[in-house]
């Protein structure tokens, strides 16, 4: 006998209105197979993975507050007559982005915290992404199949940089228009067309009348709008290659091991979340950034004294600084190297960063998916490249900051420009030969705990009167984790002679290959991993510890 579908209904009672609309929106989008399928995806449990997770925390905080300010910000260079809260400032002729800046730190309800967070969050999201990247690079998370994530990621970072340098430069404060100033030089210095470029930014002579209010739809609209984009498409690229995750065992390239999406990630995830959004709103509370009631309004006529742009442009302007004032004449142009050479340092330096993964891929000739990660000591060359590229960077930063150099340590700012200078080039050569030497050392330490086990530090005096240590075996998940790593043979050219004894012309890309595959994976870069034979011998009692 048949039922009717209501009287079914009404046996078991009205469904409750969350299943209701469920079923609903089932009908229609099909959520609940697309829940099957991935509400219970696996992630990785691991600290440094909450690195690219307070990137896109940081990031929605900065939408959401920004949000909030455009409410009250009037991108416009008008000029009007300060009458706000700010006593000191009564009077005083300023732009209206400017005033409406004073307006929303000194008159909105919440405006100055909300202002803070959104500059900290900017700080913070930029922060994360640098620490991020540098996880992803010394691990070799970029490898097959994630080079595109990896430039996504890239491009992230480069169009926060920028998001930034546009955010700060809204208020028309002294301090952000001499970094506009600086910028509009960089854009000059630029061959044949950089006052085109100039006058189409600025809208004629710098500073126009029109740049807040260009910077502000660039900073509001097209850059976030590319941002959201990328993050969205990173992330679900993140989703679809799984997780990478560190060597251990059971861990595989076609699995993965750690704790479901639902409900344990997303329990944590959704916690990290408030925590991320109550750090920054500490910092905004009691750590004041960017004060533009101290710098005043922008003046062509004027700079600001220890005039400093946020960390992340640092190295930009550090280039600039040290570089002599050379300039040559060619075909009746003049080239500013000063400003020029600075320019083209900071894209190569930027470049370098997404062409990496290419590389070494070309390099090691390895067309496999990675999805185990690498401990850095286990790729000597990549990581004192890695740390190569730090050093610089962190003499460019010492160099965009002579002047604070120079006045908080007593120091002439000339002698802190030539250092930068000798050390810019002299420091990364030094950090990547040490980062190197103590990669191949851990290496060294790694392979005599495999062999010979962890040193007790108990000391043991044999029968016949030698005195020796005890070493501890280590667990099998111990020697897993520190042999699971692979070893590269270095790529050779071959014969140059074939079997009839023509010389056959070698192309310079296959020996420049082959030169940069030895560089990587030769004798003098990698220490040979322990062989399961050694091991035995060492085990069984014939070796000597």
């Amino acid at each position: 006998m048949s039922t009717a579908p209501n009287e079914q209904s009404r046996s078991r009672g009205k469904a409750p209105a969350g299943e209701r609309v469920a079923d609903w929106a089932d009908g229609r989008l099909g959520i609940y197979s697309l829940a099957k399928a991935n509400m219970r995806k696996i992630f990785p449990d691991h600290w440094s993975f909450m690195l690219g997770e307070v990137c896109m925390y940081s990031f929605i905080i900065i939408i959401l507050t920004g949000v909030y300010l455009t409410l009250f910000f009037h991108p416009s260079m008008n000029e009007v007559e300060y009458h706000g809260s700010y006593v000191p400032m009564q009077g005083q002729l300023m732009s209206e982005a400017f005033n409406s800046t004073l307006h929303i730190s000194f008159d909105v309800r919440g405006g100055l915290l909300i202002r803070q967070i959104h500059h900290w969050g900017a700080v913070v999201f930029l922060a994360g992404m640098f620490v991020h990247m540098m996880r992803v690079f010394f691990t070799g998370a970029f490898r097959k199949p994630r080079e595109i994530n990896w430039l996504f990621g890239f491009l992230l970072f480069v169009l926060g940089m920028f998001t930034g340098f546009t955010g700060y430069s809204l208020p028309d404060d002294l301090l952000s228009g001499t970094g506009v100033r600086i910028a509009e030089g960089l854009v000059l210095s630029v061959p044949i067309v950089g006052t085109y470029l100039s006058f189409f930014l600025f809208g004629g002579e710098f500073p126009g009348h029109d740049f807040v209010a260009r910077f502000y739809s660039i900073h509001i609209l097209l850059l976030p709008g590319i941002m959201l984009g990328l993050m969205v498409a990173h992330l679900i690229l993140v989703f679809y290659h799984k997780h990478t995750q560190f060597a251990g065992p059971g861990k595989t390239e076609k699995n993965v091991v750690g704790m479901p999406l639902l409900p344990v990630y997303m329990a944590k995830a959704g916690g990290f979340f408030f925590l991320v959004f109550g750090v920054l709103a500490v910092l905004a509370a009691v750590a004041q950034i960017n004060p533009i009631w101290a710098m005043g309004p922008y003046r062509p006529d004027q700079v600001s004294t220890g005039a400093q742009p946020d960390w992340y442009m640092g190295f930009s302007e550090g280039f600039v600084r040290v570089m002599p004032g050379w300039e040559i004449n060619v075909a009746g142009h003049t080239l500013v190297l000063g400003v020029l050479i600075p320019l083209i340092v900071f894209g190569l330096m930027l470049v370098s960063i997404a062409v990496y993964p290419f590389i070494e891929s070309w390099i090691t000739g390895d067309k496999r998916e990675h999805h185990i990660l690498d401990r850095p000591r286990n790729a000597p060359t990549r990581t004192a490249l890695g740390v190569a590229w730090l050093t610089f960077f962190a003499m460019a930063m010492v160099g965009g900051g002579n002047d604070l150099w120079a006045t908080h340590f007593h120091l002439s700012v000339n002698a802190v420009t030539y250092f930068v200078r000798i050390f810019l080039f002299a420091g990364p050569v030094i950090a990547y030969i040490v980062t190197k030497r103590i990669c191949l050392g851990l290496q060294r330490r790694d392979r005599e705990k495999v062999l010979h086990g962890r040193e007790t530090g108990i000391i043991k005096r044999l029968p016949h009167g030698e005195f020796i240590e005890v070493h501890e075996p280590l667990s099998q998940e111990q020697l897993h984790t520190l042999t699971a790593h692979e070893q590269y043979a270095p790529a050779e050219i071959g014969p140059t002679v074939d079997e009839n004894g023509v010389e056959r012309k070698v192309p310079a890309s296959q020996k420049l290959r082959a030169k940069l595959s030895n560089a990587y994976y030769g004798e003098h870069a990698q220490i040979p991993k322990p062989r399961a034979e050694e091991y035995k011998e060492i085990t069984s009692g014939h070796g000597h510890h």
